[in-house]
């Protein structure tokens, strides 16, 4: 009864969503009556799908192969995190979490929002009605997750790859990321719908999207590090679809992120913010559909599936195409805003957005580039590493330029001569990297050089925000600022050292046989078998040591499902303060050989650093957002804002 349960909680969320929807645009035309049971909906909406969504965690637990999701994509023999995971870890399971946390937004938006403006904050809930409205139909008519079975089947089990504990924090949080952005957007139909797009306006949209866009910034960087340890490639970036299909929502949103922030402060760039709050979750949309709906795999899964394909291009039609058509119609009725100076912190940003934009442009183009010549060709063609590496990288060493000359600029207007005295210390500072890595670093490839400098450069001048200032009294969203955009700088120099310095050694062994890789010698000692949860381990005993140091253990695995005929890898790591050690074991060649790839990856581990660093910093400038809002809102209405501040502690 549990799924029969979640099924009846799923129609009555659907329910409550039509009454949101029909109810907020009948207050918008008039029917005042209606606006007080709009946000009362948001709430019981939220409530219904919440439980169906338990009860799909529920069946999935138990172990209900009755129910079809579960028997093909669990297992009775799975560890218990696994199958409570493997709720998500499909198509139908992942499609009922971003709507559960598309409701929790919705109701979050009802109760809290303050800053609105009544019509438009009843606006923004009916776009939230609507799009949540698409996702139920998709669910109750394509894509059922409490469809039952009429007869018993053998448990196909979650796929391999994804019995990790990365399941379990990496697709929530991107979906956070991802619903995080449909109220960005929700915000922007409001207020065109409304015409009330003005500084308020974005005073409110922004600790959404700066809430979306740090959920995405950890989900990249947690399944950025899942791929590195558990593909056995030693690769911690691949230029996969699926990858690119998280990162260029995160490229949208971090360009929205930055003009709303123009927008609240400095009342500019009006048009601009709509428009990317309309790119940012029409790219989310992409994003989420291109992975679950099997385009990625084929072409052809429309044809197997042509309810599911059909709703996946309605879908995209009706609220990106209905957004891009509202913004035509209302773009008129926005005000250019307040206008700024060609040398200034807001041109910075615009220039920083339309390089964000072109990055976006380029990974979508090579994305979806090999799909459209499948489908209408038959041909099949791989985009990979070199296509992005050569377009995306020299864009991204750009953009780090201008990440190091934007936080030195002053808002509205600044002095060009006064601007080349501020970069005086980065620039010293980019060119001792230079003349260090020219020394030291041997041969290495231009770009990896750039990437060195640049990182250098932006972690220099990422800390001006904070020369000459009382550091008590820094507000703690510029720490914030600080900290991401030193962030941004760790996770370059990873990257460059990743690709500069990185040694390989891919070697047949035997019991007793030692192998060097970088400064550590590597002996197999031998190869055990055990039994696991639900596969059959391969376990490598490997001795370490570096020069004439401590050796220790290392023991990568291969990990044999023999339910599903597939076998994946579990690299050992060790991980110090300059680097990772990374080794993997492959196939018994001769029945005393074993292949072995090894790797050795100075300050890999700054990629990972950085992205930590960079949502913390987000977090920290939105506590700093929430916490200002909240205090000036605490004292009365005479008190100036900067009255107030000499008074916070």
């Amino acid at each position: 009864m549990i799924a029969e349960a979640g099924l009846a909680a799923l129609w009555l969320a659907a329910a409550m969503a039509l009454f949101q929807l029909l109810a907020g645009v009948l207050a918008l035309r008039g029917q005042k009556a209606l606006e007080s049971a709009i946000a009362p909906a948001a709430v019981v909406q939220s409530v219904f799908v919440t439980v169906a969504f338990g009860c799909l965690v529920a069946v999935f637990a138990r172990s209900d192969m009755s129910v079809m999701l579960v028997a093909s994509s669990s297992n009775p023999a799975m560890p218990m995190l696994y199958k409570i995971a493997g709720a998500w870890g499909n198509h139908e399971g992942s499609m009922l979490l971003w709507v559960t946390i598309l409701g929790l937004a919705g109701t979050t938006i009802a109760l809290f929002e303050r800053k609105l403006r009544a019509d438009t904050k009843l606006a923004t809930l009916a776009a939230q009605a609507a799009i949540a409205l698409g996702f139920y139909a998709f669910l109750l008519i394509a894509s059922n997750p409490f469809a039952r079975l009429t007869f018993a089947v053998e448990p196909q089990g979650l796929n391999p790859l994804l019995q990790d504990p990365g399941l379990a924090f990496h697709p929530p949080t991107l979906y956070a990321g991802y619903v995080g952005m449909s109220a960005a957007f929700s915000f922007a139909v409001g207020a065109l719908v409304t015409r009330n797009v003005s500084a308020e306006f974005a005073r409110a949209m922004r600790p959404w999207i700066l809430g979306a866009w740090i959920f995405l910034t950890v989900g990249i960087t947690a399944g950025s590090y899942w791929a590195y340890y558990t593909l056995g490639w030693g690769g911690w970036w691949f230029w996969d679809p699926v990858e690119n299909a998280s990162l260029m929502p995160w490229l949208a949103a971090t360009a929205l992120l930055h003009s709303v922030t123009v927008l609240a402060t400095r009342d500019g760039l009006r048009a601009w913010t709509i428009m990317l709050s309309v790119l940012a979750f029409s790219m989310s949309m992409v994003g989420t559909f291109l992975v679950r709906s099997g385009i990625l795999t084929s072409v052809h899964s429309f044809a197997v599936d042509p309810t599911r394909g059909i709703f996946i291009l309605a879908l995209l039609g009706i609220y990106i195409g209905g957004a891009l058509a509202l913004f035509a119609l209302r773009i008129s009725t926005v005000t250019e805003g307040n206008r700024f100076d060609m040398v200034s912190r807001e041109a910075s940003l615009v220039i920083n957005n339309l390089l964000l934009s072109v990055i976006l442009v380029v990974v979508l183009a090579g994305t979806l580039y090999p799909l459209a010549l499948e489908a209408s060709t038959g041909s099949k063609i791989s985009v990979g590493a070199p296509y992005f590496n050569a377009t995306a990288g020299p864009l991204a060493l750009i953009l780090m330029v201008v990440l190091v000359i934007g936080p030195l600029l002053r808002w509205r207007r600044d002095d060009p001569r006064q601007l080349l005295d501020r970069v005086a210390v980065p620039v010293f500072a980019g060119a001792a990297a230079l003349l260090l890595v020219a020394l030291l670093g041997g041969k290495i490839g231009v770009l990896p050089l750039l990437g060195l400098v640049a990182a250098t450069l932006v972690g220099a001048a990422s800390l001006a925000p904070l020369w000459k200032r009382n550091l008590k009294r820094t507000p703690l969203f510029t720490y914030g600022m600080v900290i991401a955009h030193l962030g941004c700088a760790v996770s370059m120099a990873g990257m460059a050292s990743d690709s500069a310095f990185t040694k390989e050694n891919m070697v047949s062994m035997q019991a007793g046989e030692t192998q060097a890789i970088g400064p550590f010698s590597v002996t197999l000692l031998g190869v055990r078998e055990r039994p696991g949860p639900n596969f059959q381990s391969l376990d490598a005993v490997l001795s370490v040591r570096k020069g004439e140091g401590t050796p220790w253990e290392m023991i990568p695995q291969l990990h044999q499902f023999a339910d599903q005929g597939m076998t994946t890898n579990q690299a050992a790591i060790k991980t110090l303060w300059n680097g990772q050690l990374y080794l993997v074991v492959g196939e018994n060649t001769d029945g005393s050989h074993f292949l072995m790839r090894m790797w050795w990856k100075p300050f890999v581990t700054l990629i990972w650093l950085g992205g930590i660093m960079i949502a913390f910093g987000g977090g920290l400038s939105l506590i700093g957002r929430v916490r200002r809002d909240w205090w000036n809102n605490q004292w009365p209405w005479e008190w100036t804002r900067e009255t107030a501040k000499e008074a916070a502690p």
